[in-house]
């Protein structure tokens, strides 16, 4: 169970289940027990981009950008289908669909801004170095307003400057945004910066929750990592 507002680990050896837990959220894959609520909602069976409507955004362990569009239209295409226009409007460029097309160009840009990336908001995606690429996967991400963010690895392939500068990006997109947030990462010292929590899988199974602190001197935990005879 997630808190309104905390930042979540979720880690485990390779092949523990983890990206499989954020596909059952998500509603790419069904639960084969229990259920996915949030706010009380139950989620098993919507479709994902229903789950995504709701207040569920992700982003993905192979970064999964429009790498032909332009960063900007990335953002662009992730507040559509909330634009509060019709296809009439939209044919006749009607003043509704003017105000609303400003109004979402005005947020994907003040969201690349935060991202520092409005510089580079009509490159092509897939032009971008990839720790950018990164930061436009959770600015698309960001651009659903979601309640809960899914980060898959957000630190993969990243340098140890550029994993410190993730660490600020996420902890202060989590509170200006009013998020909760849960992550899955290998780099043990993002996890223990910002996570408040962690939780521990082995084997599709939980082995652990607690402060970083407790999850670090775990037996489990170590035997799991680390192999049997470790501890």
């Amino acid at each position: 169970m997630l808190e309104p507002g905390e930042v979540v680990g979720l880690i485990g050896p390779n092949g523990a289940g983890k990206t499989t837990v954020f596909n059952v959220i998500t509603g790419v894959f069904p639960p084969t027990e229990g259920e996915v609520l949030l706010e009380g909602r139950v989620l098993n069976g919507l479709r994902p981009w229903r789950i995504t409507q709701l207040g569920i955004a992700r982003t993905f362990q192979n970064i999964r950008l429009f790498r032909e569009m332009s960063v900007l239209d990335n953002v662009l295409a992730a507040m559509h289908p909330r634009c509060g226009y019709g296809l009439l409007d939209a044919l006749l460029h009607t003043p509704r669909f003017a105000g609303r097309e400003q109004a979402m160009r005005d947020e994907a840009l003040a969201l690349l801004e935060r991202m520092n990336l409005a510089d580079r908001r009509h490159d092509r995606a897939g032009s971008l170095p990839y720790g950018a690429q990164r930061r436009l996967e959770i600015a698309r991400a960001l651009a659903t307003h979601p309640k809960v963010l899914l980060l898959d690895e957000p630190a993969a392939g990243m340098n140890p400057t550029e994993v410190d500068a993730l660490v600020e990006l996420i902890r202060g997109v989590a509170a200006e945004f009013g998020l909760t947030v849960l992550l899955i990462e290998h780099q043990m010292g993002l996890v223990m910066n910002l996570c408040q929590r962690l939780v521990v899988l082995d084997f599709g199974e939980v082995i652990a929750r607690g402060k970083p602190t407790e999850i670090q001197q775990n037996p489990r935990v170590l035997e799991a990592y680390l192999g049997r005879g470790v501890v």
